[in-house]
């Protein structure tokens, strides 16, 4: 970035799960204060969003079928930072939190901050706040694992049983190629077989959605893990597995700690 060239200003900011109630103020603000408004929401959340600015512009339209959503990823952020570089102030509004399984923010941000220009991200209520509320758990309680689901597929991952289990975008599972939006019962198949291999016993899944209007409730569907390849995922579904087994305790360590002394 040559001296005289103007300072762009990106911020990301998220608009939470749950349209209209888990946007913040600094959120609205960010959003009315900006020249240049790109957002990357469904149709409803869309709807809301142009009642705040109707002049937002939606990233939708890099998606195809068929097209790797790699390509689309990179070209949504040219098209965020051209006025970036231009430099307007830009927003840039996702859907939960801006920095959780969001691809276009992070490229975008980074480069902003590496062409020197102010960039930064607001964050906002995500999928994962939303399931613990939902489904009562505590993180602190057991630990969590948390994957991408494709991403746990094809690599060596390990899943402890007596943690709980998050696993993102199973809807996607097994698409290599990134130009898909719906997995097959075989993929899931593998899936199931592989998460069933580190349980003494077969595991008790929930698919979660997070309510996205006032008047929905979450989906939270129990089911065994051999199930899995017939049931209903969406693009927002998440898989679940509640820990399987209580904890075992590391008797040598705790022989260990008993012979040291508090300070």
């Amino acid at each position: 970035m040559s001296a005289d060239a103007p300072r762009g200003q990106l911020v990301a900011v998220g608009i939470g799960m749950q349209l209209g109630r888990h946007a913040s103020e600094r959120t609205r603000s960010e959003i009315a204060m900006a020249d240049v408004v790109f957002t990357l929401v469904d149709a409803f959340a869309l709807g809301w969003l142009r009642e705040l600015r109707s002049d937002v512009i939606s990233l939708h339209e890099h998606y195809a079928e068929g097209k790797d959503r790699r390509v689309s990823y990179r070209e949504m952020q040219e098209r965020i930072l051209a006025p970036v570089r231009a430099g307007k102030r830009v927003c840039l509004v996702l859907y939960g939190h801006p920095g959780v399984f969001a691809d276009v923010p992070h490229g975008a941000l980074s480069t902003a901050r590496a062409e020197g220009h102010e960039a930064r991200m607001e964050p906002g209520v995500s999928a994962a706040a939303c399931l613990y509320a939902d489904l009562g758990i505590d993180p602190g309680k057991f630990g969590v694992q948390s994957f991408e689901t494709t991403q746990f597929l094809v690599n060596q991952r390990v899943i402890d049983p007596m943690a709980l289990v998050i696993l993102w975008q199973p809807a996607h599972c097994g698409d290599l190629g990134c130009s898909r939006f719906a997995t097959t019962p075989e993929r899931l198949g593998l899936l199931a077989d592989k998460l069933g291999g580190f349980y003494e016993s077969e595991p008790e899944i929930v698919l979660y959605e997070a309510a996205r209007l006032p008047i929905e409730d979450p989906r939270m569907d129990r089911m065994p893990l051999s199930k899995l390849p017939s049931a209903r995922l969406e693009e927002h579904t998440t898989l679940v597995i509640l820990p399987a087994q209580g904890l075992t305790p590391d008797v040598s360590m705790r022989e260990a700690l008993a012979d040291t002394r508090d300070p």
